[in-house]
């Protein structure tokens, strides 16, 4: 059977859905985030990141969701149902696999960064001033930087019902969680697209049975 070590919060949700969307059996092995946010220490003596996710199948032991998806969609998806066999929509599918980790994720991370700039861990006394500069950061580079991103994607959606077209693939399993965390941000009320898609995948049996399984899909936001 596959293992799936699973933290809260985090990347792993899209390898349970995974599972679901196939009916694949597999166990988990949970852990829970640090105050720091950090992923416990215990991940290391799993994998040497210490990273989620990662899973266990066959003697194999990998890391990175992108990766880890490919893998169970080229090994347990054995109709092609979860990705388009070739044209544009494979092309499609293939870019926004990589574009989740690769582009809208880093500015994400940053933005998450900046709001602990003023907070603990750091000196009471340098907070103002990681305030100061997390909002200076934000105003001048960042928030055009998310728009822009947010923009690209709610247009994309506006004429297609998923990422790679007609039908649903792995490539919305991978999009889901930076979507979440673009969305938790708040202050998008022009992303009719992006809503409407996120209404829509949640309504899947499968991702109902992944958030039972792991929680929610989303990216923490404060320790």
């Amino acid at each position: 059977m596959l293992t799936v070590h699973h933290l809260d919060h985090s990347r792993s949700s899209r390898i349970l859905w995974m599972l679901e969307e196939l009916h694949v059996p597999y166990r988990i092995v949970r852990y829970t985030r640090q105050k720091s946010l950090l992923a416990p220490a215990s991940l290391k003596r799993v994998h040497p990141l210490g990273k989620a996710p990662v899973l266990e199948d066959n003697g194999q032991v990998m890391a990175e969701s992108g990766a880890i998806l490919e893998y169970l969609q080229e090994t347990y998806d054995v109709d092609g149902r979860l990705r388009p066999a070739a044209g544009d929509e494979r092309q499609a599918c293939r870019f926004w696999l990589h574009y989740a980790e690769g582009s809208l994720m880093p500015p994400l991370l940053i933005a998450l960064a900046l709001t602990r700039l003023g907070r603990a861990p750091a000196p009471w006394l340098l907070r103002p001033v990681g305030r100061a500069l997390g909002a200076g950061v934000r105003r001048g580079w960042l928030n055009g930087q998310l728009k822009t991103h947010a923009m690209f994607i709610n247009n994309h959606l506006s004429t297609n019902p998923y990422f790679a077209g007609c039908d649903f693939s792995i490539a919305d399993i991978q999009m889901s969680y930076t979507i979440a965390a673009l969305l938790a941000r708040g202050g998008h009320n022009e992303l009719a697209h992006v809503r409407g898609w996120w209404r829509r995948i949640q309504l899947r049996p499968a991702c109902q049975r992944a958030i039972q399984q792991g929680g929610p899909f989303d990216i923490p936001v404060q320790a």
